[in-house]
């Protein structure tokens, strides 16, 4: 009984020594990256619409769009307001005019490109 929980051991201290020495390896050369920031979370996803601009106002950052259906979010054709992400894109939002837009939740749908 105390060689196989000898060998058991030996064994062990082995597989953590050989697992050890593998992780050095593959780190090395990888100095340079501890001042490499944090990962963060991976992009949301873009879900895209179709309408026509039927208002802006810059001053709240937000657009008010007629859409057609919205299949990936289960709305129906409407009117509603949306917040941007970036008010620059509202220099191509232009009442009456057709547009594309890029949707991504970001505390609610936030349009993230207009085209």
């Amino acid at each position: 009984m105390k060689i196989e929980s000898l060998s058991l051991c030996t064994f062990a201290a082995c597989s953590i020594l050989v697992g050890s020495i593998g992780i050095a390896a593959e780190n090395k050369g990888m100095e340079g990256m501890k001042d490499m920031p944090a990962a963060t979370k991976p992009a949301a996803k873009q879900i895209m619409g179709m309408g026509v601009v039927k208002s802006v106002d810059a001053s709240k950052g937000t657009v008010t769009i007629t859409h057609e259906p919205i299949k990936e979010l289960n709305w129906p054709a409407m009117t509603m307001g949306f917040k941007v992400a970036d008010p620059a894109l509202l220099k191509n939002a232009t009442v009456g005019r057709k547009v594309e837009f890029a949707l991504e939740d970001r505390g609610g749908p936030t349009i993230v490109a207009i085209k």
